[in-house]
């Protein structure tokens, strides 16, 4: 029987190094990482106690059985002496399945292998998205830290600026208590972003502990998503692994559900027996065959068993409704952010030129200290703004590629490729677009379910 080719899936992630991932982990080291997860390891072994039921499965439950007895004949005829005979007969036996009953356990057992492997691979995918989640969590927080540090520097040298020019007679000691008071709050700020950051940092090496924890100096710009909602809708769902394993199941459910109905004709079991009666006078040599005679208990079982399936039927469909929704809002969130991410980078720029301005008018004279300070505490918050909308826009634009496994991407054995739809359309080549996995060709290549 031949299933899915993307449910039989490896526990190895492809490294491609031409295709870099900026604010990343290397791909190698995330394919180390993700082996090593405890749900993967548990997954794997799934797989391997899966395979021994196939066997298990296959060779059937039914053994040679062998009776022995002995006994001894006392026969009282009337008016003679009494006789006694040693007695014995052994019997062997085996129930044998009936033609069509080992083929669908071989093919149950498949199904359960399969069920285990589409289950490895959705413990990797869990595993990829808790690890991007984890990583861009401790790259915010590492940003927003970096962001109050500067903050904290700047406004540390315009409180040593005003309390120059107090000391001078040119300010007020209203204006040195000012400037002491904002760079207190920043200060304060600045720890408690410091430590949301060792918090994640730490969450990060528990969790996944290997990683290379570098934070980059920038952030890279967010690429634009190509392509429609209907083409990565389609290839989430042709390599999504909760669907995957929702169809196998419903698969192996129904296979069950035939093998269920199978047993309402019971299997024979055949033997034979040799036997010697009356001290060896009679020597017994024979075959026989015995059939359970089948009962409500038989058809009740093939019922229940068309009900599962049913209920299998259904939650498959539940499933790809639920991927379906997903991937059109994880689509909808990727291409939404990033213009929401440029937004908020323009409206930091502009804020902060203003916070410039009024920085040059209060040396001038021309402005008060209080406008200063506000002016700078509203570039901070935009400039925050906007590098935590970058970052989101950034995951949400790897969170879109992982699930359509352009990202992190899974090998695959023993299958051929085949199209699964709609091309993806490329992006120039030499843009950031084109810098980032799966934007390497015009096509793109996967599986059908």
């Amino acid at each position: 029987m031949k299933f899915a080719p993307f449910l039989l899936l490896t526990a190895t992630i492809a490294v491609h190094a031409a295709e870099p991932t900026p604010n990343l982990p290397p791909a190698d080291v995330v394919a180390r990482v993700l082996r090593t997860s405890p749900t993967v390891q548990a997954a794997a072994g799934q797989v391997r106690v899966e395979e021994a039921n196939r066997e298990r499965l296959s060779a059937g439950s039914y053994e040679w059985n062998v009776r022995l007895a002995a006994h001894q004949r006392k026969v009282l005829p009337s008016g003679a002496p009494d006789e006694r005979f040693t007695e014995w007969n052994a019997q062997i036996e085996r129930p044998f399945r009936l033609p069509g009953k080992a083929g669908k356990d071989e093919e149950l057992g498949a199904l359960g292998v399969s069920l285990a492997e589409a289950g490895h691979g959705d413990a990797l995918h869990e595993a990829g998205r808790a690890l991007l989640k984890a990583w861009f969590d401790w790259l915010r927080e590492t940003a927003a830290a970096r962001q109050w540090q500067t903050q904290s520097d700047l406004l540390s040298r315009q409180a040593h600026a005003v309390l120059r020019r107090q000391q001078l007679g040119d300010a007020a000691r209203l204006e040195s208590v000012q400037a002491e008071a904002a760079l207190a709050q920043a200060q304060a700020q600045q720890i408690q972003a410091e430590m949301r950051r060792t918090l994640a940092e730490d969450d990060l090496r528990r969790r996944f502990p290997g990683l290379p924890l570098q934070a980059p100096e920038k952030f890279a710009e967010v690429p634009r998503v190509t392509g429609d909602e209907a083409q990565w809708r389609e290839r989430i769902l042709a390599h999504s692994h909760e669907l995957g394993l929702a169809r196998t199941a419903s698969l192996r459910a129904a296979s069950a559900a035939d093998r269920a109905g199978q047993e309402r004709l019971p299997d024979p079991t055949l033997g034979v027996q040799m036997g010697r009666e009356r001290g060896g006078e009679e020597q017994i040599v024979g075959a026989y065959l015995a059939i359970n005679l089948p009962g409500s208990a038989r058809r009740a079982g093939a019922s229940a068993a068309l009900a599962e399936a049913e209920v299998a039927h259904r939650r498959e469909a539940a499933v790809l409704q639920k991927i379906g929704a997903e991937a059109a809002a994880t689509y909808q969130s990727a291409t939404a952010s990033r213009d929401a991410a440029q937004a908020s980078h323009e409206a930091a720029q502009r804020l902060e030129r203003a916070a410039e301005m009024t920085a040059r008018a209060y040396q001038l004279g021309e402005g008060s200290l209080n406008e200063l300070l506000m002016a700078r505490r509203l570039a901070n918050e935009a400039r925050l703004a906007a590098t935590q909308a970058g970052l989101d826009a950034l995951e949400r634009y790897y969170r879109l590629q992982l699930d359509a496994h352009r990202l992190w991407v899974l090998e695959e054995e023993a299958h051929d490729h085949e199209d699964d739809g709609p091309a993806l359309t490329a992006a120039p080549a030499g843009s950031p677009v084109a810098m980032l996995p799966g934007h390497e060709s015009p096509g793109v290549a996967s599986r059908q379910p």
